[in-house]
């Protein structure tokens, strides 16, 4: 039997569909409302906070230029330019909404200014102007540093205050400035610098190794530990404003080289700071869940800190080193506050290498000292110096290589045969004479291994090196102990600046050693950069003048100087051949020769009198009778042995 449905059965079922059809209208109109939100926010125009490089150069041998852009969804927008012989190569979409890679191809294009014209799908556009400059000079008219300079390295936080008005900015993180702390800004900066650079022409050096100068803005750690080191980079194209402005270290490096010095600018590759934009940001993923909005899931190695760098950098040349080894040296973070950057990542690299250009052309500098060299990638790392060699051949790049074995380091020099891969690196930094050195001062020399055998057991590898003149030598900097340890003996520091000053290097002097300054790390890295005494608002004591230093402290500066300005322009130093003599009776001879004209470093390794056997010498010496003591002026007998008190040093020019 069939049963039919009743009337009220069919008045429930109509009450049921129209349930459901006011449902989906109000479910309609509520979607309705949302989406216009949604579009308005697609039509605004696009949001363009910021571009990276700032600005560009006609005329670069590579014509490719990368834009980086910042803004919210910029990475939506389509961008296009009218300007004469610029094209769009390419638009790289990164992870990250809020940026956008640009690839412009620059050949032919004359300075002027671009717009650059970014639009949505629906039609709103952004117009940014774009400044590509002329160059001040060609490529190859910019020379570097090389063996005939002396370098100065200084931290522009302690050397001096020129302008208290920056100590704290308004709005930067870090709103800390205290003397008292060794780990905090004091408030050096750029115009303290530019105020004393009559100090360093007296002193007779002839280059200054700065510092990281660019933004650090962080926090300072409870209170305690600050940045003030420059090695937490926040902006790549900004100086920070505790140190100055742009234009200021333009300025500054302009008048250095009106008084004959250059300037080296200290970069850093392998990482950035923590609250650089790149690693501070942060957005909802898909899930809405919060994360960091790094540019792109690869921009960082081991993101979030996922790895702690062993600080050990034998195995990136280990021919059996372990992948784990590998990672955490390359890959590992150097401390929590301080994200790896993945220069294995093109667009990072790329974004490095136009960074240092842009330095170059805008601001001056003579060099580049890289720091933590080996723990960036090895292949993007000689890619970088390919290019900069090619577009400044003139141009020179010291990299950190802290492994204390000749091999290493030379592996790094470009064109070593060590080397499966060219660093196009030319100048690396002795960290083994540094060891021996530091070793051989506290030492008795023997006929063995012992005090200045030291020196020579280093020197004799130089063979590894593929151009020995260019590998930077030192005796401390600021990652190390005072080479005065906590005392003020001048006389083992005397025989160090001799043999430094005139060996087969390019020397590195550390600043205020020259008036005597120590310390060492044992509590801190902030008292081995300290303050120079001078230097700052209230200093009751000023070593920048002879009044202010002592006795010592004159002598010791006077004997520093002398030495200094001696060697410049001298072609025996720059151009000369190297002798060295293994320390005979505890005296190490070490012999410079050019065009007839020979010096001798002479170093008595014991702590007694001593005398020098000229006889043993001869080939070096040959018919000279006399030589002038180029520390003292005196006038030196060579047909008889030379009488040497203990550590004695002496440098001879005949």
């Amino acid at each position: 039997m069939t049963n039919y449905p009743t009337l009220s059965h069919f008045q429930k079922i109509w009450k049921t569909l129209l349930f459901l059809l006011l449902l989906s209208t109000s479910m309609t109109a509520q979607n309705s409302t949302a989406a216009p939100k949604k579009a308005n926010n697609r039509t605004a125009s696009p949001d363009v906070t910021r571009i990276d490089p700032t600005n560009w150069f006609a005329d670069m041998q590579d014509p490719t230029l990368q834009l980086m852009v910042y803004g919210k969804d910029i990475k939506f927008a389509d961008v296009t330019t009218d300007y004469p012989n610029v094209k769009i190569d390419s638009l790289v979409r990164l992870d990250s909404p809020n940026y956008l890679l640009v690839y412009l191809n620059l050949k032919g294009a004359k300075p002027g200014e671009i717009n650059l014209t970014f639009s949505n799908k629906n039609g709103k556009k952004t117009i940014r102007k774009y400044q590509l400059k002329a160059r001040e000079m060609a490529g190859t008219d910019r020379k570097g540093f090389d063996i005939s300079d002396v370098l100065y390295m200084l931290m522009p936080d302690r050397f001096a205050n020129g302008n208290p008005k920056n100590d704290v900015i308004k709005g930067m993180e870090d709103q800390l400035c205290n003397r008292n702390e060794p780990s905090l800004r004091h408030g050096g900066d750029l115009e303290g610098l530019r105020q004393h650079l009559d100090y360093f022409t007296d002193l007779g050096v002839t280059a200054l190794w700065l510092t990281p100068v660019l933004e650090n803005d962080r926090p300072a750690d409870n209170g305690k530990n600050s940045t003030y080191h420059g090695y937490a980079t926040t902006d790549y194209y900004r100086v920070d404003p505790r140190f100055g402005t742009n234009e200021e270290y333009k300025a500054l490096v302009n008048e250095c080289h009106k008084k004959g010095l250059k300037v080296v600018m200290d970069m850093i590759f392998n990482h950035c700071g923590d609250y650089h934009p790149w690693a501070k940001g942060t957005r909802s993923d898909e899930n809405g869940k919060t994360i960091k909005d790094y540019p792109s899931k690869d921009w960082f190695n081991s993101p979030n800190y996922g790895l702690q760098t062993s600080y050990k950098l034998t195995p990136v040349l280990d021919p059996y080193a372990s992948k784990v080894d590998m990672a955490e040296t390359v890959d590992g973070w150097f401390v929590p506050s301080m994200p790896d950057l993945n220069q294995r990542n093109p667009h990072v690299i790329k974004y490095l290498i136009q960074n240092s250009i842009w330095w170059i052309e805008t601001v001056g500098i003579d060099g580049i000292r890289m720091d933590t060299y080996p723990y960036a990638d090895r292949q993007a790392m000689a890619d970088w110096m390919k290019v900069l060699n090619k577009e400044y051949p003139n141009f020179n790049t010291v990299g950190e290589t802290w492994v204390t074995e000749p091999a290493y380091t030379a592996a790094w020099q470009k064109d070593s045969k060590l080397s499966d891969i060219n660093s196009n690196l030319k100048t690396v930094m002795d960290f083994a004479f540094f060891d021996r050195l530091s070793q051989a001062k506290n030492e008795e020399t023997d006929d063995w291994w012992k005090g200045w055998n030291r020196i020579y057991n280093s020197l004799c590898y130089d063979y590894l090196y593929t151009d020995p003149s260019s590998v930077m030598a030192f005796i401390e900097n600021h990652d190390t102990d005072r080479y005065l340890g906590n005392g003020k003996d001048s006389t083992a520091l005397k025989q160090a600046y001799a043999l430094l000053l005139t060996m087969k290097r390019i020397p590195q002097l550390y600043y205020g050693t020259e008036i005597l300054m120590n310390g060492t790390k044992t509590e801190t890295d902030g008292n081995v950069r300290q303050d120079f005494p001078g230097g700052f608002p209230g200093d009751k004591i000023n070593k920048f003048t002879r009044e202010g230093r002592t006795k010592a402290e004159n002598a010791m500066f006077d004997w520093t100087s002398r030495l200094l300005h001696w060697r410049q322009n001298n072609d025996v130093i720059n151009k000369g051949t190297q002798t060295q003599f293994i320390p005979h009776h505890g005296v190490y001879v070490l012999a410079r020769q050019y065009n007839g004209k020979t010096v001798l470093t002479i170093l008595n390794g014991k702590k007694a009198d001593n005398q020098v056997d000229v006889a043993r010498y001869a080939e070096v010496i040959g018919s000279h009778t006399t030589a002038t003591d180029v520390l003292t002026g005196a006038t030196v007998d060579l047909t008889k042995n030379i009488p040497l008190v203990q550590r004695q040093a002496m440098v001879l020019s005949f």
